[in-house]
């Protein structure tokens, strides 16, 4: 059966821009019933991690998440790579290392061929092959729109489990990969994106953070999360609310891939930009001079995004040492956080 549809096109959003915005989570989570009753439970829901961690034994605890999104690109072997080293950011964001993984699968059947679900598992695997774990099952559906992602699972020594909770006054604030993930994805759908940005787009989304299960050797890393759906403000706020301080941005310190600022001058942007904004902008403080392009850049939602590393100054240079040599020539410091009431100041 031939596919006559563009991926993107049977889908209402694409990558992590498909999450759910931020204050909609936050009101469905906080009407769960408190996990307290469970000991070895040394992660669960109460600062919106990325993922839970439960105690195993005295040298081991299991990290479990699951991602999942809709097609950010219409080629389906990248659409697999780019959902899998997704999902396996948040284990890695953990300082854990994965150990497996089982595929979530839905799709129209009566509109992709065997033939493009079978490139887009594959896609996946061959990430799962590159992080040295197998997909070892999964579960798959019917579904009116096409989607992709894992249950993905690591193991960590219960004294190294990274939060993004953990972040002390002074620390600087590391952003790993470059920021425009979704203009160059919004550019894509309206196919203005060239060769060139398609494939840095590509790089960049089916980079695994590997990096993240050796930060916990570095002393003064106190706390990790991976830049996603919510953009920068949203997961430094998460990061600023979890450790009990204010996160200070710089707003032109992070990298951008190549083409992204002049296509978000241009008016390019995702409607998750906006929807972010919307629910985390009244904790957020603006410089005046700042203008509405560069917000939107900040509140970009990054379809497998970097991490966001909190470190004491001290630490920084290690941390930077350590991200350019596995790959990740992008990092950059980006910030700090600070003594004060838990929100996020643009400066």
């Amino acid at each position: 059966m031939p596919d006559a549809l563009r991926l993107t096109s049977l889908a209402h959003g694409g990558g992590c821009g498909c999450k759910l915005a931020p204050a909609v989570l936050q009101d469905i989570i906080s009407r769960m019933p408190a996990a307290a009753a469970f000991p070895d439970l040394m992660v669960g829901t109460e600062t919106s991690d990325d993922a839970a961690v439960w105690r195993l034994n005295d040298r081991q605890a299991l990290v479990a998440t699951t991602d999942f999104f809709m097609p950010v690109v219409d080629d389906p072997f990248d659409f697999g790579r780019i959902a899998a080293t997704n999902a396996l950011s948040d284990v890695y964001a953990m300082g854990a290392s994965p150990i497996l993984a089982l595929a979530i699968v839905g799709m129209p059947v009566g509109k992709l061929s065997p033939d493009t679900i079978g490139k887009i598992l594959a896609g996946g695997a061959s990430v799962c092959a590159a992080a040295g774990i197998p997909v070892a099952g999964g579960h798959s559906i019917d579904s009116v729109e096409p989607i992709y992602g894992l249950v993905a699972l690591g193991l960590v020594h219960p004294d190294r489990v990274l939060t993004n909770r953990g972040g002390r006054p002074g620390d600087v604030l590391i952003l790993t990969k470059a920021l425009g993930v979704g203009v160059l994805s919004a550019a894509f759908k309206q196919e203005r994106l060239d060769a060139a940005g398609y494939a840095a787009m590509i790089a960049s989304t089916t980079q695994l953070n590997v990096l993240g299960r050796e930060l916990p050797d570095i002393a003064g890393v106190h706390a990790v999360t991976d830049v996603t759906g919510f953009g920068l403000l949203g997961h430094a706020l998460e990061m600023a609310r979890g450790a009990g301080l204010a996160a200070e941005i710089d707003a032109d310190a992070p990298n951008l891939l190549a083409g992204v600022e002049a296509f978000v001058q241009a008016g390019v942007r995702t409607g998750a930009s906006t929807r972010n904004w919307d629910s985390y902008g009244a904790d957020v403080d603006l410089a005046s001079a700042l203008p509405a392009w560069r917000r939107d850049l900040l509140t970009d939602p990054q379809t497998s995004g970097g991490l966001l590393i909190a470190a004491a100054p001290e630490a920084a240079d290690a941390v930077l040492a350590l991200a350019r040599a596995r790959g990740f020539d992008r990092a950059a410091v980006v910030g700090r956080l600070v003594a004060g009431a838990p929100g996020v100041r643009v400066v």
